[in-house]
C-alpha cells in the first residue's frame, strides 16, 4: 500500500456520491468527537472492506453505500504509528475547519490518501 499523491476521479466519484448521502451523519459524528473533547482533529476512515483504523460509523450495506466510514481521530493515528510525532503535528496545523470541511483517509489495496471534503451547505 502507498500513498499516492492523486485520488482518480473513479473513486472521487464513488466517495462524493456516498458523501451527499451521509454528510449529515459524518458531521454530527465530528461535532460530538469535539464537543465530548476526545479529540479536535476527527478522521473518518473509510474503506470498501473491513480495516482496523477506528470504529465502524456506517456500514456500506445499511445504506445502500460503496464505501464502510469510521469514526476516529488524529491521537489514534499516532498511537498506530500512521504518524510520528512529528507528522501528527503537521497533520493538525493542516487539518481543515471541522465545521466546514470532513477529514476522510481513503484507503484502498492500491493506496491510502486524506482528503478533506466540504460539507454540502444547508
Amino acid at each position: 500500500m502507498q500513498n499516492d499523491p492523486e485520488l482518480s476521479g473513479k473513486f472521487l466519484g464513488t466517495i462524493t456520491e456516498d458523501f451527499i448521502k451521509i454528510s449529515d451523519t459524518l458531521k454530527e459524528a465530528a461535532y460530538h468527537i469535539r464537543q465530548r473533547h476526545i479529540s479536535d482533529f476527527p478522521i473518518f476512515p473509510i474503506c470498501k472492506h473491513q480495516q482496523p483504523i477506528g470504529s465502524l460509523l456506517i456500514a456500506k450495506e445499511e445504506v445502500n453505500l460503496l464505501w464502510n466510514y469510521y469514526a476516529s481521530f488524529s491521537k489514534e493515528f499516532l498511537e498506530r504509528t500512521i504518524f510520528d510525532e512529528e507528522g501528527l503535528a503537521y497533520f493538525e496545523k493542516n487539518y481543515k475547519d471541522s465545521e466546514e470541511f470532513c477529514c476522510l483517509f481513503v484507503v484502498d489495496q492500491e493506496f491510502t490518501k486524506f482528503l478533506f471534503v466540504p460539507y454540502p451547505e444547508d
